[in-house]
């Protein structure tokens, strides 16, 4: 008799032990997927404190009658674009995660534009309004560099836990997948070329 409980209460353990490891895998893709929640809200109010402070931009620059509308019409719909692309944190696919990166990096450019624009305009470059807006725009940039890089290794962490093993045994159980990170813009890899 004792000898054929003992096959049993080995099963037993083995039956714990895989429980424990689930949940506490389980718990762990949990948080490290809340934490990635939390970082990819930080990346989102940082895109939004731009997005806000573009209209004021735009209307310091309109203030001057020879600007060129076209640089103005670009601003204005790479901002209306960017800012109807919104992701779920529970959608955070690459596919997802590029779309709205390529709206960004739209924005990026149109902003960068206006600023080059504006070097031809001194009276402008001298408005103490101006400069303010450029100084926040500037912060606010510096922001979004941190927010996405604080949301990447966060997307790190918890898509190298889902890799492992034998936590992606209980990540597919539990329908866990990976997540996008933001990556660099097409051609950033490619110094730009300055001339005088």
């Amino acid at each position: 008799m004792k000898k054929a409980l003992f096959p049993i209460l080995i099963i037993a353990l083995i039956g714990l032990f895989v429980y424990v490891k689930a949940v506490g895998v389980y718990n762990m893709l949990v948080q490290n997927e809340e934490s990635i929640n939390g970082t990819w809200a930080e990346v989102e109010t940082q895109y939004q404190r731009r997005a806000d402070l573009i209209p004021n931009l735009v209307n310091t620059v309109k203030g001057y009658a020879d600007f060129e509308q076209e640089t103005l019409t670009g601003v204005i719909e790479a901002r209306s674009k960017a800012t109807s692309i919104n992701i779920d944190a529970n959608n955070l696919s690459p596919e997802n995660l590029a779309q709205f990166q390529q709206a960004q990096d739209q924005l990026s450019g149109a902003l960068s534009r206006l600023l080059v624009t504006v070097e031809r305009y001194p009276d402008l470059k001298a408005n103490q309004n101006f400069l303010e807006l450029q100084a926040q725009l500037e912060g606010t940039e510096n922001r979004i560099a941190v927010s996405r890089r604080n949301f990447n290794q966060s997307v790190q962490s918890y898509n190298a836990e889902l890799r492992t093993f034998p936590n992606n045994i209980f990540a597919g159980w539990y329908g866990f997948e990976r997540k996008g990170y933001f990556e660099a813009a097409q051609g950033a890899e490619t110094a730009p070329s300055v001339q005088f």
